[in-house]
């Protein structure tokens, strides 16, 4: 009960919003998963590349802020994974 106790009170804990701050972009993921879909000829190059550095930068933010928060780190990661695949598929379908 102790040690829960301190994970509660800890600095990345989920009574900080360090902990609960990647909950707000996990949709992200989800709905690149439903984008996959669609045809090539209906992905938004501009925003797909909007998107694709916004994670980028996310993820930097993550890495790099004091007590790194692997959770945001991951979220980002796997929608960077995601948008990249998007843009391989908008460029084959652009030419």
């Amino acid at each position: 009960m102790a040690s829960f106790r301190s994970y509660l009170n800890s600095p990345v804990g989920p009574k900080k919003t360090h902990f609960w701050g990647p909950s707000n972009c996990n949709w992200w993921v989800w709905q690149g998963r439903e984008e996959i879909k669609k045809p090539p000829d209906m992905i938004s190059g501009n925003m797909t590349g909007a998107i694709f550095v916004f994670s980028a930068l996310f993820m930097r933010f993550a890495w790099m802020v004091q007590l790194r928060n692997y959770p945001l780190l991951t979220c980002h990661a796997s929608n960077e994974t995601m948008q990249l695949y998007q843009l391989s598929r908008w460029a084959k379908g652009n030419g």
